[in-house]
């Protein structure tokens, strides 16, 4: 299967599957996200700190584990048992929130399912750096996001019609969201194939190190961690609007709405990455976060949240295929799964103390608070990669399958 657009190359194969994947995982998940935050804060134990405390601790076990997996799979003849393997164990995983009758048991099950996202997600990312042409990977990483996230449109209006027609049964939803899971693993295991170039490639020796990497890439690192630092859990967002008054019966819609404009502009704004490089547009995207950040944080009334989540996902559309393609453009070829590692270890170390400050501030100070906190640091971390000198994309070798 192929994906392609007049004038332009063919998607590989692989990576429209691994998007189709990335669309059935999302239906699972999103199901349960739009509503996970009401249905904890009913839980004995439930708080908004608690909120950012299981978020926060689920996503950094994802990013140690993001670390590993990244350079192992540089190691294996191939990549795709780890990303069964990830998708799998989430699969088996998430339905059990529906049997939680504490706060704490949900954090477990949150953690379990982030394991299989840290088990796959360098691995993948690698996998489409390698069968991807570097003035494509632009491209290749907005389709792969835009189906993530129709994914994630699809679950809340799932999620948002057993509501409606089942107010209240947020366990039996959890349950249900086994079923596209299921989809996931059929899909991978009789679908996914790998370049056999890369089977036949050298093996690199194992590290968790840096050494492999210029100062760029280290550099472009530490930004990306500084900027996470300021960029909490989007669950907050569907919290400070339910505290705004917004109906628990819209949040799902929100979150919907919200992934339809994330995946349009993914789509549309990747093959700009690959038209005038990805660091100016993650300068432009990390600028408009934090001016969409200050705009949530004067926020009074409920209608505001509607174009304040359409103008956050122009942050989502400029940024994600252009990291994703800065990463494979300052790396060596054969350490692409390394690499992905660092950047997803990065993204996701950073998400427990950013989403525990921004439940402090916004409990202890106020909302403006923690919403200009994250302002100032997404500002500072644009000035930052300012500094990255990232070397153009047809310096690194890369594999070119279908």
């Amino acid at each position: 299967m192929e994906v392609t657009t007049k004038g332009r190359q063919k998607l590989a194969g692989t990576v429209v599957l691994l998007g189709i994947a990335s669309l059935l995982n999302d239906i699972s998940s999103e199901m349960i996200a739009a509503v996970l935050p009401v249905f904890l804060l009913t839980l004995p134990g439930g708080t908004p700190l608690f909120l950012g405390l299981l978020e926060g601790t689920a996503d950094s076990v994802a990013s140690l584990l993001k670390l590993f997996s990244g350079p192992w799979s540089d190691r294996l003849s191939k990549r795709s048992g780890l990303i069964v393997v990830g998708y799998g164990l989430a699969l088996i995983t998430r339905p059990w929130i529906g049997l939680a009758t504490a706060a704490w048991q949900v954090l477990v099950i949150r953690i379990a399912d982030r394991i299989g996202k840290g088990l796959r997600t360098a691995p993948r990312d690698a996998l489409i750096a390698d069968v991807t042409a570097p003035d494509q990977r632009g491209r290749a990483f907005g389709f792969h996001r835009a189906m993530d996230h129709i994914g994630a449109v699809v679950g809340p209006l799932i999620s948002a019609g057993f509501l409606w027609m089942l107010p209240g049964q947020y366990r039996l939803l959890f349950m249900l969201s086994l079923i596209p899971g299921i989809c996931v693993i059929l899909s991978l295991w009789f679908g996914l194939k790998e370049p056999v170039q890369h089977a036949r490639d050298a093996k690199p020796a194992f590290t968790l190190s840096l050494k492999p990497f210029d100062n760029n890439f280290r550099l472009f690192l530490v930004s990306l961690l500084l900027f996470t630092l300021g960029n909490s859990s989007d669950l907050f967002l569907l919290a400070h609007a339910q505290r705004l008054g917004m109906p628990i019966t819209l949040l799902p819609i929100l979150w919907s709405v919200f992934h339809v404009a994330k995946s349009l502009g993914n789509f549309l704004l990747g093959p700009v990455v690959d038209r005038i490089g990805p660091r100016p547009m993650i300068l432009m995207g990390w600028t408009v976060y934090g001016i969409i950040y200050l705009m949530f944080g004067l926020s009074t009334a409920v209608w505001q949240m509607w174009p304040l989540f359409l103008c956050y996902a122009l942050f989502y559309a400029m940024t994600e295929p252009a990291e994703k393609t800065l990463v494979a453009a300052l790396v060596p070829a054969d350490r692409k799964g390394l690499a992905f590692g660092w950047f997803n270890f990065a993204l996701g170390i950073a998400t427990l103390p950013a989403s525990v400050l921004f439940g402090w501030l916004y409990e202890a100070a106020s909302p403006f608070m923690a919403f200009a906190t994250g302002a100032t640091l997404a500002l500072l971390a644009a000035i930052l990669l300012l500094f990255v000198n990232p070397r153009p994309a047809s310096s690194h070798a890369t594999i070119a399958a279908s």
